[in-house]
């Protein structure tokens, strides 16, 4: 049950990826042990114990309950905002396995709010079905200028990710990113695609992808599963 103290590998994050595995495989009800069970379990010290912990806790792995205790989370994957991540690497980051299905692509009329929204008069279209350990999770939509939308379609667009083939094939230098949330529901269309009833609720994101130029490079449309995918964002108060 101990760590490998001779690893390069730090404690803190054997221990997360030992805390992770155990509850994957079910090993943990509801809750984690208390930090004295895991300093004992693991021969470690608090201090590894709590650096452990809090990764999973950003991760979204697990919820923290003052004078309760650490509970392992009820949704499957939480994306941190703040950062600029894929679907795929918040699926990964949870311990499951990232998945995609292509439905459509290809040159676009876009409707009048996207071309308001963009500027795109024309544009490239991806529509994909976004999956974790095999279960439907969303709907994807990305819209491109079309030079960029023709130059990504020469590669694996089902189930690469848009990201990494942007930064690495294209050489296009990613910067920052707008974003929206609302809560919706599912046409009739993308709910049989995600294989659900039409009155389920889902999260909502628009984003606006640019540059390091400034450059709009993709508006990314995405209905997620709310009862499988939530959003969290760290707040702190500051004092002058």
């Amino acid at each position: 049950m101990e760590l490998d103290h001779k690893s390069p590998m730090p404690l803190h994050i054997q221990l997360k990826d030992r805390i992770k595995n155990l509850i994957n495989e079910g090993s943990f009800n509801e809750k984690i042990p208390s930090e004295r069970e895991l300093m004992d379990r693991y021969k470690v010290s608090r201090s590894t114990v709590r650096e452990a912990v809090s990764h999973l806790v950003q991760e979204g792995v697990l919820e923290k309950i003052h004078g309760k205790g650490t509970f392992i989370s009820m949704k499957p994957i939480e994306e941190w905002l703040g950062n600029l991540s894929t679907t795929t690497d918040t699926i990964r980051k949870m311990g499951m396995k990232p998945d995609a299905k292509l439905i459509d692509h290809g040159k676009v009329k876009p409707s009048k709010e996207i071309i308001a929204a963009t500027g795109f008069e024309e544009a490239y279209y991806i529509k994909r079905i976004r999956f974790a350990d095999d279960q439907p999770l969303a709907i994807e939509i990305q819209y491109y200028p079309v030079g960029i939308g023709e130059r990504l379609a020469k590669y694996d667009i089902e189930k690469g990710t848009l990201y990494d083939l942007l930064e690495q094939k294209l050489q296009i230098k990613l910067a920052e990113a707008e974003q929206i949330i609302t809560s919706s529901y599912l046409s009739e269309e993308d709910a049989k695609l995600l294989g659900v009833t039409g009155s389920i609720n889902v999260l909502n994101t628009e984003r606006l992808l640019f540059d390091i130029d400034d450059n709009l490079i993709e508006y990314y449309i995405a209905s997620f599963r709310a009862d499988l995918y939530s959003f969290r964002i760290n707040l702190s108060k500051k004092y002058n």
